[in-house]
């Protein structure tokens, strides 16, 4: 018997593509800050510090120069970034055992981690609130933007209608 190819099947595998794609520059991401921790340690220290920002007084008073509170954000950061990636792993191999449903419940759950992690953190958060996007040296808004549309195209289309 053959069997054709829906276009449902289709949004199945692009569903599960994404997730997959998301999984890796997570996890990549998670590695990386673990292996190489006092690089973006760099980073977060200096955006909480807002040492590179117009150092308006309106503002300054935002700003987080303790290296404790600092790093406890930073930290933070990674458990954040490991627990989404594991959660982006695991949907992906619920899409790739054609476990639909629950693939689809819990690529939600990551894909919904990285836009809170790089939409709520990463652009409100440190770009507004810290001002980042006053610093030439340390503003990470376009990355934070790119990972932050790519995870929500995921999530749409993860949730298109399917006649099942």
């Amino acid at each position: 018997m053959i069997t054709r190819p829906t276009r449902h099947t289709g949004l199945r595998l692009a569903a599960g593509v994404l997730t997959g794609v998301l999984a890796l520059y997570i996890a990549l991401v998670a590695l990386g800050n673990i292996t190489d921790f006092e690089t973006n340690q760099q980073f977060v220290r200096h955006v909480l510090a807002m040492d590179t920002t117009f150092k308006d007084d309106d503002l300054m008073w935002r700003a987080i120069t303790s290296t404790a509170l600092q790093d406890t954000a930073y930290v933070a950061i990674i458990a954040w970034e490991t627990v989404a990636a594991l959660v982006l792993i695991w949907g992906t191999w619920l899409w790739v055992r054609r476990n639909h449903d629950l693939a689809r419940r819990v690529s939600t759950y990551g894909l919904l981690m990285l836009l809170l992690l790089f939409g709520a953190g990463f652009i409100a958060i440190g770009g507004e609130w810290f001002a980042m996007w006053q610093s030439k040296t340390w503003n990470g808004l376009d990355a934070a933007t790119r990972v932050f549309l790519l995870s929500g195209v995921a999530l749409i289309v993860n949730h298109l209608p399917r006649d099942e």
